[in-house]
Order: structure tokens, then C-alpha cells, then sequence
């Protein structure tokens, strides 16, 4: 049974591969596209429930004895960002269908999607570090493809950027990955634990700490190298936006949250104070940011960099209320940015503009559009019982707990930028003078990039008032993150 734990990640690779013939024939590539998702889904949900029944799951490929052969490990934290990921995958494949435009649907778009996904769950179940590497390329070289897929003029210029970045990334990568092994003499991330363990971490490995949350922070963006990211999200259509914006940066964040809780445990009045500054840094260039645009996009995408700093602030407390508030808000946050993107997608579609001084007056024309934005809206800045909640509430607590009470008020006041600069959009598109409308909005269209979103929103909606359901699940996922050696216990002992 332990193989199960694969099927998340062999299914959508398996589909990705058949999805590259009859790239003519949309009826196949949509149909074949959600055949798989929902296969994936079915058996991720099966993970999560086989995890949370007999614990962490470890499979050791060619039967090597653990660390000797590569590892691949799914626990609370891997199988529920498992199963997030692939249920807005579904989402964000049937909102394209109305949106993304034939010609990128006859070229390699599912494809793409499904490597992506392939790369996502591999890198959220890898137990080994240059594992972690390999599915990291698999998940960017998908990307690369989606970024440019259209070949429009932004797209390829914001591309070169969005991939350099990512070049310099994975070559410190590769090069942290080389420091790491010529002193733990492992790449098995449990082992790896206990070599630092034993080791209590000299001075050498704080440095090699140092440069990972250097090479993750340039994927997860965080300050001061976010600077990437608001204009080469802002170049591909909506689908493709919402598919990164809800899960790119979400592996980069998931890859500091493991390292730092799993590995570089032993000095934490450096590396763990360092990651505190960094994510109060990344709020606060959020906050900036996201007052400065006009731009419906940009106003979202620098939510992205908000919600990182808050996840990473939670990280930094290494207490169980902080990893606990982390991981409750990390879902959120991948549920309620790709229900914001495919809504401000629909205004976009209407309007036929991103600049909110054209927009005005949508209610009277499109109220339920309206009220479902103003609802995504009020759980992304995390009004009860909407689904930021409880999240930010932990992670505030966690950060009282550990004695850091200026900087845990900095992250409750970010709060009101976040209302301030969903609202504006709420304000300007909603509110007022009737503004700018399309001459070629289509009723059938319309409606479904509309189903999807709505039924995205409300998802949202149970994730807030489900807390007392879902509080098991992430009381395990926090337990494991606060206690490695729950992780390296299983892996060590499971995989012999």
C-alpha cells in the first residue's frame, strides 16, 4: 500500500504524456485533462486519509535500504498540499475552457499543466533533497512553457525574466545542495536532520541555511528578490496567472518551511530571527505595492507577497500555534488567490481593461459577480468565520507566544492594507458611475468562467466554517513540523 503514496504524482505524468497526442482534438484534451484530475484527486484524498489513519508513508525506491536509496515520504503537511493543489488544478482547467482560447488549447497547454502538477506533488513528496531539486526543474521547465504559450509581446518579454531568475536560482541551488552533502555525507532529508543533529549544527551549516532560504526565497519571492514576479505574473492569460499565483510560489515557501523545521533547527536566534526579519520585510513590501497599483492584476499578485510573508512569519516562531496558523493559512491562501484571480478574470472579461479607473458600476449589471468578489475579498483578509481566519489568528498567537509582539502587531496591521487594497477593487469595478464595459461579452461565456469561480468561492467559504473538521488534520501537520523527529522516526524505521 505504500506505493499509493505515488499516484498523485505518476497519474498526471502519465496523462501529460498522452495529453502530447491529438493536440487538435479539444473535445480529447479537455475530457482526457479532467479524467485525470479527478483520478488524482480521488487518490489523494485517499492519501490524506491513510495518513491521518497510520501516519507518515514512506516509500524507498529499488527496495535500497534508507538513506541509501531515494525516498519518497508523505506526511500531514505533503498530503494535504497534495490534494489542495490538484482540486484547484480541476478548477483552473475547467475555467480555462471559456477563457484560455483554442489556439493555446491545441498547443500543449493540458500538457503543461499536467507536467506542472507532476513537478508540484513530487517536489510537496520527495524525502530527498536533490529529489526535491529534480521535481523543482520538472514543475519550472512546465511553467516556462505556459508563460509563453501565445507568444504575445509581454509574455516574451517578461519570460526572459521570470526564467533568468530562475536559472540563477536552481545554480545556487545545485551549488547549496553540494555544500549540504560535502558535510552530512547525505541527501536524505531524515537523515539529513540527524547528521545536523549530531553535528549541532556548526557554523558552516547556519551558512548553508543562509543560502537556502536565498535559493527558496528567490522561487517562493520573498524580499528583497520578489521583484520578479509582479510583472511576469502579470503576462500570461488568467488561467495560467491563477494556476501560479495559487501554487508556484507555494512550493518555495512549502520548501523553507520544511528545511527550516526539519533541518536548521539548532540555531535559531540566527537563522529563524533572519527568516522573521526577511517575512516582516515581505509584508511590508507587499502592503507597499499592493496601494501603489491601479492595475487589478498587480493589486492581487502583490497579495501573493503579502501572504507569503504572513506564512513564513508563522514558520519563524517554531512553535505549534505558528506552524499550525502556517499551514491553515497556506491553504487559504492557494484557495482564495485562485478564486480571486478567475474573478478579477470575469471583470476583466466584462470591462475589457485591468485599469480600475475605466471600471464602475458593475453591480447593477453584474451583482452576483459583485457579492461573490466581496466575499473572496473579506476571507482573503481573513474576516470570521471566512477561511483566512483562523489561520492568521494562530499565526498572531505563535507570535505573541514566542515574545515578538512588535512584529506580530506589524502582521495584524498588514490586515487592513490587505482590506484597504481588496476593497479599492470592490469600490472602483463595483460602485459608482457605470465605466467601461465590453461590446463583445458573450452570456454563455460568461457563465462558465462564472460556475467555476463561484463554486471556487464558495470551496472558500466551507474552509473557513469546516475549521473544527479540518483542526485534526492540521493539528498532525503542525505536530510534524514542530517535532522532526516524528519525520525522521518514520522515514528510518519505514523505509528499512
Amino acid at each position: 500500500m505504500n506505493n499509493f503514496l505515488l499516484l498523485p504524482i505518476i497519474i498526471p505524468f502519465f496523462f501529460a504524456m498522452i495529453l502530447m497526442f491529438g493536440q487538435r482534438k479539444i473535445a480529447y484534451q479537455r475530457i482526457t485533462t479532467l479524467l485525470g484530475l479527478v483520478l488524482s484527486i480521488i487518490c489523494a484524498a485517499g492519501l490524506v486519509l491513510n495518513v491521518y489513519e497510520d501516519g507518515p508513508q514512506i516509500v524507498t525506491f529499488g527496495n535500497w535500504p534508507v538513506p541509501f536509496g531515494i525516498t519518497m515520504v508523505s506526511d500531514m503537511v505533503s498530503a494535504l498540499l497534495v490534494l489542495t493543489t490538484l482540486i484547484l488544478a480541476l478548477f483552473i482547467v475547467w475555467y480555462g475552457f471559456g477563457s484560455i482560447g483554442k489556439e493555446r488549447e491545441q498547443f500543449f497547454y493540458y500538457s503543461g499543466i499536467m507536467f506542472i502538477l507532476t513537478g508540484v506533488n513530487g517536489a510537496f513528496t520527495t524525502g530527498d533533497i536533490f529529489n526535491l531539486f529534480v521535481f523543482f526543474e520538472v514543475l519550472l521547465m512546465s511553467s516556462y512553457l505556459l508563460i509563453v504559450l501565445g507568444g504575445e509581446k509581454a509574455q516574451l518579454r517578461e519570460s526572459i525574466k521570470y526564467i533568468l531568475v530562475n536559472v540563477i536560482s536552481s545554480a545556487l541551488f545545485v551549488i547549496t545542495v553540494a555544500y549540504l552533502y560535502s558535510v552530512v555525507g547525505t541527501l536524505n532529508m531524515a537523515d539529513i536532520s540527524l547528521k545536523i543533529a549530531e553535528l549541532n549544527q556548526p557554523g558552516i551549516l547556519t551558512v548553508i541555511a543562509v543560502l537556502f532560504l536565498l535559493v527558496f526565497g528567490m522561487k517562493a519571492a520573498i524580499f528583497p528578490i520578489y521583484f520578479w514576479l509582479p510583472s511576469a505574473y502579470s503576462a500570461p492569460p488568467i488561467p495560467v496567472l491563477a494556476l501560479f499565483g495559487a501554487l508556484l510560489t507555494k512550493v518555495g515557501v512549502y520548501a523553507i518551511t520544511r528545511t527550516y523545521t526539519l533541518f536548521f533547527t539548532h540555531d535559531l536566534s540566527f537563522t529563524h530571527e533572519l527568516l522573521l526579519i526577511l517575512a516582516i520585510l515581505t509584508i511590508v513590501a507587499g502592503c507597499i505595492g499592493a496601494l501603489a497599483h491601479f492595475d487589478v492584476k498587480q493589486i492581487i499578485i502583490y497579495n501573493i507577497v503579502i501572504a507569503v510573508g504572513v506564512i513564513l512569519f508563522g514558520v519563524a516562531q517554531m512553535n505549534e500555534a505558528g506552524l499550525e496558523g502556517s499551514m491553515f493559512y497556506l491553504i487559504h491562501d492557494m484557495i482564495i488567490k485562485a478564486a480571486l484571480f478567475m474573478l478579477i478574470g470575469v471583470v476583466i472579461y466584462v470591462t475589457g481593461t485591468t485599469n480600475l479607473r475605466k471600471m464602475g458600476g458593475l453591480m447593477k449589471t453584474y451583482p452576483a459577480l459583485g457579492w461573490f468578489y466581496l466575499i473572496a475579498a473579506l476571507g482573503l483578509v481573513g474576516v470570521p468565520p471566512l477561511s483566512g481566519f483562523i489561520g492568521k489568528l494562530l499565526i498572531v498567537q505563535g507570535g505573541f507566544e514566542a515574545g515578538n509582539t512588535w512584529s506580530t502587531i506589524l502582521v495584524l496591521a498588514s490586515s487592513i492594507v490587505v482590506l484597504l487594497s481588496a476593497m479599492r477593487i470592490f469600490i472602483y469595478a463595483f460602485w459608482g458611475e457605470e465605466g467601461q464595459l465590453s461590446t463583445n461579452v458573450e452570456k454563455a461565456k460568461y457563465n462558465r468562467l462564472f460556475i467555476p469561480t463561484v463554486l471556487l468561492v464558495v470551496l472558500s467559504i466551507f474552509y473557513g466554517i469546516g475549521t473544527e473538521w479540518l483542526t485534526p488534520f492540521m493539528g498532525d501537520a503542525a505536530k510534524i513540523l514542530f517535532d522532526p523527529s516524528i519525520y525522521t522516526d518514520a522515514v528510518m524505521k519505514g523505509g528499512n
